[in-house]
Protein backbone atom coordinates (compact mmCIF):
# COMPACT_ATOMS: atom_id res chain seq x y z
CA UNK A 1 0.00 0.00 0.00
CA UNK A 2 1.37 3.12 -0.84
CA UNK A 3 0.51 6.34 1.42
CA UNK A 4 0.88 10.05 0.53
CA UNK A 5 2.44 12.34 2.87
CA UNK A 6 1.93 16.12 3.39
CA UNK A 7 4.37 17.90 1.50
CA UNK A 8 7.37 20.46 2.76
CA UNK A 9 9.36 23.24 1.08
CA UNK A 10 12.51 21.59 2.26
CA UNK A 11 13.22 17.92 2.22
CA UNK A 12 16.57 17.13 3.71
CA UNK A 13 17.96 13.61 2.72
CA UNK A 14 20.08 12.28 5.87
CA UNK A 15 20.20 13.20 9.72
CA UNK A 16 24.20 13.68 10.13
CA UNK A 17 25.68 16.58 11.06
CA UNK A 18 25.62 18.36 7.84
CA UNK A 19 21.86 17.86 7.77
CA UNK A 20 20.73 18.87 11.10
CA UNK A 21 22.59 21.55 10.92
CA UNK A 22 21.40 22.90 7.93
CA UNK A 23 17.83 22.30 9.09
CA UNK A 24 18.95 24.27 12.91
CA UNK A 25 20.43 27.30 11.18
CA UNK A 26 17.24 28.09 8.60
CA UNK A 27 14.64 27.95 11.63
CA UNK A 28 16.97 30.55 13.78
CA UNK A 29 17.07 31.79 10.39
CA UNK A 30 13.08 32.63 10.17
CA UNK A 31 12.46 29.79 7.91
CA UNK A 32 8.91 27.89 9.46
CA UNK A 33 10.17 24.48 10.71
CA UNK A 34 6.61 22.55 10.08
CA UNK A 35 8.13 23.11 6.54
CA UNK A 36 11.13 21.00 6.75
CA UNK A 37 11.58 17.18 6.39
CA UNK A 38 14.49 15.35 7.42
CA UNK A 39 14.60 11.72 6.30
CA UNK A 40 17.27 9.33 7.72
CA UNK A 41 18.13 6.07 7.38
CA UNK A 42 19.28 5.36 10.28
CA UNK A 43 17.66 5.72 13.74
CA UNK A 44 18.50 8.53 16.19
CA UNK A 45 19.78 6.22 18.56
CA UNK A 46 21.70 4.34 15.99
CA UNK A 47 23.08 7.91 15.27
CA UNK A 48 24.31 8.92 18.42
CA UNK A 49 25.93 5.30 19.03
CA UNK A 50 28.29 6.33 16.01
CA UNK A 51 32.08 5.90 17.43
CA UNK A 52 34.08 6.90 14.65
CA UNK A 53 36.65 10.36 14.78
CA UNK A 54 36.07 13.51 13.44
CA UNK A 55 38.12 16.38 13.13
CA UNK A 56 35.92 19.53 13.38
CA UNK A 57 38.02 23.00 12.50
CA UNK A 58 38.01 26.27 14.75
CA UNK A 59 35.33 27.27 11.67
CA UNK A 60 33.11 24.23 11.95
CA UNK A 61 32.85 25.02 15.75
CA UNK A 62 31.22 28.38 14.47
CA UNK A 63 29.47 27.36 12.26
CA UNK A 64 27.76 24.27 14.79
CA UNK A 65 27.22 27.48 17.62
CA UNK A 66 25.19 29.41 14.90
CA UNK A 67 23.13 26.05 14.97
CA UNK A 68 22.75 25.45 18.55
CA UNK A 69 25.00 22.42 17.95
CA UNK A 70 27.84 23.43 20.62
CA UNK A 71 29.20 22.53 23.15
CA UNK A 72 30.40 19.26 21.81
CA UNK A 73 32.34 16.82 24.26
CA UNK A 74 35.43 17.41 22.43
CA UNK A 75 39.15 17.49 22.70
CA UNK A 76 40.77 20.69 21.65
CA UNK A 77 43.79 20.20 19.44
CA UNK A 78 45.94 23.56 20.19
CA UNK A 79 48.90 22.34 18.33
CA UNK A 80 49.22 20.72 14.72
CA UNK A 81 52.73 19.07 14.51
CA UNK A 82 53.78 18.24 10.23
CA UNK A 83 56.08 16.20 9.21
CA UNK A 84 57.75 13.48 7.08
CA UNK A 85 59.14 10.67 8.98
CA UNK A 86 62.82 9.57 8.48
CA UNK A 87 63.32 12.83 6.62
CA UNK A 88 64.20 16.64 6.80
CA UNK A 89 61.30 18.80 6.65
CA UNK A 90 58.83 19.39 9.83
CA UNK A 91 56.17 22.58 10.91
CA UNK A 92 54.26 23.35 13.66
CA UNK A 93 51.21 25.14 14.11
CA UNK A 94 49.89 26.70 17.36
CA UNK A 95 46.64 28.11 18.29
CA UNK A 96 48.17 31.36 20.22
CA UNK A 97 49.40 32.41 16.34
CA UNK A 98 45.81 32.81 15.25
CA UNK A 99 44.33 33.96 18.60
CA UNK A 100 42.53 31.27 18.59
CA UNK A 101 41.32 28.89 21.68
CA UNK A 102 41.72 25.92 19.63
CA UNK A 103 42.67 25.30 16.10
CA UNK A 104 40.18 22.53 15.86
CA UNK A 105 38.73 19.81 17.74
CA UNK A 106 38.15 16.27 17.71
CA UNK A 107 35.00 14.72 18.32
CA UNK A 108 33.20 11.60 17.81
CA UNK A 109 30.37 11.18 15.57
CA UNK A 110 27.49 10.95 18.02
CA UNK A 111 28.92 13.78 20.21
CA UNK A 112 28.21 15.92 17.35
CA UNK A 113 24.77 14.46 16.46
CA UNK A 114 23.74 14.66 20.28
CA UNK A 115 23.54 18.84 20.79
CA UNK A 116 22.38 19.05 17.09
CA UNK A 117 19.13 16.82 17.79
CA UNK A 118 18.57 18.50 21.00
CA UNK A 119 18.42 21.95 19.45
CA UNK A 120 15.90 20.77 17.13
CA UNK A 121 13.75 18.84 19.60
CA UNK A 122 11.50 21.31 20.33
CA UNK A 123 10.92 22.32 17.06
CA UNK A 124 8.07 21.46 14.32
CA UNK A 125 10.59 19.58 12.35
CA UNK A 126 9.25 16.48 11.02
CA UNK A 127 11.40 13.67 10.86
CA UNK A 128 10.83 10.63 8.93
CA UNK A 129 13.51 7.94 10.34
CA UNK A 130 14.34 5.09 9.72
CA UNK A 131 13.28 5.79 6.13
CA UNK A 132 15.09 5.00 3.06
CA UNK A 133 14.98 6.71 0.24
CA UNK A 134 14.76 4.59 -3.07
CA UNK A 135 13.92 7.79 -5.68
CA UNK A 136 13.72 11.04 -6.78
CA UNK A 137 11.69 12.71 -9.98
CA UNK A 138 11.79 16.19 -10.46
CA UNK A 139 8.75 18.22 -11.45
CA UNK A 140 8.39 21.63 -12.67
CA UNK A 141 7.10 22.92 -9.10
CA UNK A 142 8.20 20.36 -6.44
CA UNK A 143 10.44 17.34 -6.36
CA UNK A 144 8.56 13.78 -5.51
CA UNK A 145 10.35 11.83 -3.29
CA UNK A 146 9.54 7.81 -2.82
CA UNK A 147 10.42 5.87 0.56
CA UNK A 148 10.87 2.93 1.81
CA UNK A 149 10.23 2.31 5.62
CA UNK A 150 11.75 -0.35 7.98
CA UNK A 151 8.06 -2.07 8.08
CA UNK A 152 8.65 -2.12 4.20
CA UNK A 153 5.95 0.23 2.92
CA UNK A 154 6.48 2.73 0.70
CA UNK A 155 5.31 6.44 0.58
CA UNK A 156 5.13 9.69 -1.95
CA UNK A 157 6.81 12.85 -0.45
CA UNK A 158 6.40 15.92 -2.36
CA UNK A 159 8.86 18.79 -1.73
CA UNK A 160 10.08 22.38 -3.06
CA UNK A 161 13.92 21.52 -2.66
CA UNK A 162 15.56 18.38 -1.96
CA UNK A 163 19.20 18.88 -0.48
CA UNK A 164 20.96 15.44 -0.59
CA UNK A 165 23.03 15.24 2.41
CA UNK A 166 23.47 11.59 2.93
CA UNK A 167 27.04 10.42 1.73
CA UNK A 168 28.06 7.33 3.01
CA UNK A 169 31.65 5.91 2.62
CA UNK A 170 33.45 5.73 -0.67
CA UNK A 171 32.70 2.23 -1.45
CA UNK A 172 29.15 2.18 -0.63
CA UNK A 173 28.87 5.07 -3.06
CA UNK A 174 27.57 4.78 -6.35
CA UNK A 175 30.32 6.62 -9.28
CA UNK A 176 30.35 10.32 -9.49
CA UNK A 177 32.04 12.49 -12.57
CA UNK A 178 35.51 13.26 -10.16
CA UNK A 179 36.04 9.22 -9.10
CA UNK A 180 39.75 8.31 -7.88
CA UNK A 181 40.70 5.07 -6.21
CA UNK A 182 43.72 6.16 -4.37
CA UNK A 183 44.83 2.07 -3.98
CA UNK A 184 45.30 3.39 0.02
CA UNK A 185 43.21 2.13 2.99
CA UNK A 186 43.29 3.71 6.79
CA UNK A 187 43.83 1.49 9.29
CA UNK A 188 42.04 3.26 12.58
CA UNK A 189 42.00 2.62 16.37
CA UNK A 190 42.47 4.79 19.82
CA UNK A 191 45.74 4.49 20.77
CA UNK A 192 47.55 5.17 23.94
CA UNK A 193 51.44 6.64 24.46
CA UNK A 194 53.65 6.63 27.57
CA UNK A 195 54.33 10.52 26.86
CA UNK A 196 51.51 11.64 25.32
CA UNK A 197 51.48 15.91 24.67
CA UNK A 198 48.39 17.28 25.94
CA UNK A 199 46.08 18.86 23.11
CA UNK A 200 48.75 18.13 20.04
CA UNK A 201 48.12 16.16 17.01
CA UNK A 202 50.73 14.61 14.23
CA UNK A 203 50.18 14.65 10.83
CA UNK A 204 53.36 12.56 9.69
CA UNK A 205 53.98 11.51 6.25
CA UNK A 206 55.35 8.22 5.80
CA UNK A 207 56.21 6.49 2.70
CA UNK A 208 52.95 4.91 2.06
CA UNK A 209 50.52 7.79 3.14
CA UNK A 210 49.71 10.14 5.66
CA UNK A 211 49.77 8.96 9.51
CA UNK A 212 47.62 11.53 12.14
CA UNK A 213 47.52 10.82 15.34
CA UNK A 214 44.39 13.43 16.70
CA UNK A 215 43.95 13.83 20.82
CA UNK A 216 41.54 11.96 22.22
CA UNK A 217 40.49 11.74 25.62
CA UNK A 218 43.55 10.02 27.33
CA UNK A 219 44.89 9.07 24.32
CA UNK A 220 44.73 9.12 20.14
CA UNK A 221 42.57 8.37 17.35
CA UNK A 222 44.98 7.05 14.92
CA UNK A 223 44.10 7.37 11.34
CA UNK A 224 46.77 5.21 9.57
CA UNK A 225 46.45 5.49 5.81
CA UNK A 226 48.56 2.50 3.68
CA UNK A 227 48.31 0.69 0.58
CA UNK A 228 46.13 -2.08 0.61
CA UNK A 229 48.69 -5.02 1.12
CA UNK A 230 50.18 -3.41 4.10
CA UNK A 231 46.96 -2.47 5.18
CA UNK A 232 45.57 -6.17 4.99
CA UNK A 233 49.09 -7.18 6.97
CA UNK A 234 48.80 -5.53 10.18
CA UNK A 235 45.08 -6.40 10.45
CA UNK A 236 46.17 -9.76 10.75
CA UNK A 237 49.12 -8.92 13.36
CA UNK A 238 48.03 -9.34 17.01
CA UNK A 239 48.15 -6.22 18.91
CA UNK A 240 51.92 -6.34 20.02
CA UNK A 241 53.01 -6.66 16.71
CA UNK A 242 50.78 -4.10 15.72
CA UNK A 243 52.19 -1.62 18.25
CA UNK A 244 56.00 -2.15 17.01
CA UNK A 245 55.09 -1.50 13.64
CA UNK A 246 53.37 1.53 14.44
CA UNK A 247 56.54 2.53 16.78
CA UNK A 248 58.56 1.69 13.61
CA UNK A 249 56.32 4.18 11.38
CA UNK A 250 55.77 6.99 13.90
CA UNK A 251 59.12 6.96 16.04
CA UNK A 252 59.84 7.55 19.74
CA UNK A 253 58.28 11.56 19.77
CA UNK A 254 55.39 10.17 22.44
CA UNK A 255 56.97 7.63 23.98
CA UNK A 256 55.99 4.27 23.99
CA UNK A 257 52.35 2.40 22.97
CA UNK A 258 50.89 1.04 26.31
CA UNK A 259 47.30 -0.05 24.60
CA UNK A 260 45.92 -0.13 21.31
CA UNK A 261 41.93 -0.63 20.34
CA UNK A 262 39.99 -2.88 18.42
CA UNK A 263 41.46 -1.69 14.59
CA UNK A 264 39.34 -1.34 11.92
CA UNK A 265 39.96 -0.17 8.26
CA UNK A 266 38.22 0.97 4.70
CA UNK A 267 39.81 1.92 1.53
CA UNK A 268 40.11 5.47 0.74
CA UNK A 269 39.15 7.28 -2.87
CA UNK A 270 37.62 10.80 -4.06
CA UNK A 271 34.09 11.07 -5.11
CA UNK A 272 32.82 13.79 -6.10
CA UNK A 273 30.12 15.94 -8.37
CA UNK A 274 29.83 19.63 -8.28
CA UNK A 275 25.85 19.56 -10.43
CA UNK A 276 22.61 20.61 -9.07
CA UNK A 277 19.09 21.29 -11.03
CA UNK A 278 16.52 23.91 -10.27
CA UNK A 279 15.40 22.08 -7.41
CA UNK A 280 18.20 19.01 -6.21
CA UNK A 281 21.16 19.85 -4.51
CA UNK A 282 24.25 17.69 -2.85
CA UNK A 283 26.35 19.07 -0.14
CA UNK A 284 28.68 17.69 2.01
CA UNK A 285 29.81 13.74 2.14
CA UNK A 286 26.86 13.69 -0.67
CA UNK A 287 29.04 16.11 -3.04
CA UNK A 288 32.37 15.04 -2.48
CA UNK A 289 33.74 12.42 -0.41
CA UNK A 290 37.63 12.90 0.01
CA UNK A 291 40.81 11.51 1.00
CA UNK A 292 41.39 12.04 5.09
CA UNK A 293 44.67 14.00 4.89
CA UNK A 294 43.86 17.32 6.49
CA UNK A 295 40.83 15.96 7.88
CA UNK A 296 38.60 18.06 5.66
CA UNK A 297 35.87 16.30 4.99
CA UNK A 298 33.07 17.16 7.26
CA UNK A 299 34.38 20.94 7.65
CA UNK A 300 34.04 21.07 4.08
CA UNK A 301 30.57 19.61 4.39
CA UNK A 302 29.77 22.12 7.47
CA UNK A 303 31.03 24.95 4.92
CA UNK A 304 28.16 23.84 2.13
CA UNK A 305 25.54 24.27 4.87
CA UNK A 306 26.49 27.92 6.09
CA UNK A 307 26.22 29.03 2.52
CA UNK A 308 23.44 27.24 1.73
CA UNK A 309 21.32 28.23 4.73
CA UNK A 310 22.08 31.84 3.55
CA UNK A 311 21.31 31.25 -0.14
CA UNK A 312 18.32 29.58 0.75
CA UNK A 313 17.16 32.40 3.60
CA UNK A 314 18.14 35.42 0.90
CA UNK A 315 15.97 33.86 -1.90
CA UNK A 316 12.92 33.03 -0.18
CA UNK A 317 10.73 30.91 -2.69
CA UNK A 318 12.92 31.53 -5.11
CA UNK A 319 14.73 27.98 -5.21
CA UNK A 320 16.59 27.99 -8.84
CA UNK A 321 17.68 30.91 -7.80
CA UNK A 322 19.12 29.75 -3.84
CA UNK A 323 21.46 27.05 -5.75
CA UNK A 324 22.59 29.08 -8.33
CA UNK A 325 24.15 31.26 -5.68
CA UNK A 326 24.92 28.37 -3.89
CA UNK A 327 26.78 26.94 -6.36
CA UNK A 328 28.38 29.67 -7.68
CA UNK A 329 29.23 30.35 -3.86
CA UNK A 330 30.67 27.02 -3.10
CA UNK A 331 32.75 26.62 -6.60
CA UNK A 332 36.53 27.82 -5.14
CA UNK A 333 36.42 25.99 -1.73
CA UNK A 334 35.51 23.12 -2.98
CA UNK A 335 37.57 22.97 -5.89
CA UNK A 336 40.57 24.15 -3.69
CA UNK A 337 40.34 21.88 -0.97
CA UNK A 338 39.36 18.54 -3.24
CA UNK A 339 42.32 19.96 -4.90
CA UNK A 340 45.06 19.66 -2.01
CA UNK A 341 43.66 16.86 -0.81
CA UNK A 342 43.40 14.55 -4.13
CA UNK A 343 47.51 16.11 -5.13
CA UNK A 344 48.94 15.23 -1.07
CA UNK A 345 47.15 11.56 -1.52
CA UNK A 346 48.25 11.17 -5.08
CA UNK A 347 51.78 11.76 -4.08
CA UNK A 348 51.98 8.57 -2.09
CA UNK A 349 49.29 6.67 -3.77
CA UNK A 350 50.98 6.59 -7.24
CA UNK A 351 54.62 7.56 -6.32
CA UNK A 352 57.46 5.07 -5.63
CA UNK A 353 58.94 5.14 -1.84
CA UNK A 354 61.24 8.13 -0.84
CA UNK A 355 60.42 9.35 -4.78
CA UNK A 356 61.53 13.23 -5.61
CA UNK A 357 57.80 13.61 -5.30
CA UNK A 358 57.61 12.80 -1.32
CA UNK A 359 61.37 14.22 -1.05
CA UNK A 360 59.85 17.59 -2.37
CA UNK A 361 56.80 17.18 0.05
CA UNK A 362 59.61 17.50 3.30
CA UNK A 363 61.24 20.48 1.56
CA UNK A 364 57.81 22.20 1.61
CA UNK A 365 56.71 21.16 4.50
CA UNK A 366 60.64 23.15 5.90
CA UNK A 367 59.54 26.05 3.79
CA UNK A 368 56.45 26.66 5.72
CA UNK A 369 58.55 26.35 8.93
CA UNK A 370 60.93 29.53 8.12
CA UNK A 371 57.85 31.28 5.87
CA UNK A 372 54.81 32.27 7.89
CA UNK A 373 52.61 34.07 5.64
CA UNK A 374 52.80 30.77 3.62
CA UNK A 375 52.02 28.76 6.95
CA UNK A 376 49.46 31.16 8.04
CA UNK A 377 47.68 30.79 4.20
CA UNK A 378 47.60 26.97 4.74
CA UNK A 379 46.28 27.10 8.07
CA UNK A 380 43.78 29.45 7.39
CA UNK A 381 41.82 27.27 4.53
CA UNK A 382 42.41 24.58 6.75
CA UNK A 383 39.92 26.13 9.79
CA UNK A 384 37.82 28.27 7.56
CA UNK A 385 38.26 27.62 3.61
CA UNK A 386 37.99 30.41 0.81
CA UNK A 387 36.57 33.27 1.72
CA UNK A 388 34.28 34.60 -0.75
Amino acid sequence: MTAILNDADIAIAGAGPAGQALASLLIRGGFPAARIAVFDAKTAEQSQQDVRTIALSAGSRQILEQAGGWPVRATAIHEIHVSRRGHFGRTLIRHEDYQLPALGYVARYGDIIRPLEQALQPSDVQFLRPVKITGLQEQHDHVQIQTVSADGRTHQYAAGMVIQAEGGTFTDQEARGQRRDYGQTAVIAHVCFSGSIAHRAFERFTDQGPLALLPEDDGYALVWCVRPELAEQLMQLDDAAFCAALQQAFGQRLGSISSISTRNAFPLGLNAQHSASARIVSIGNAAQTLHPVAGQGLNLGLRDVSVLARAILQNGTQTEAAIQDFMRLRGTDRQLTIGLTDTLARIFASSPDGSLRQSLLGAGLALLDVLPPARHALAGHMMYGWRN
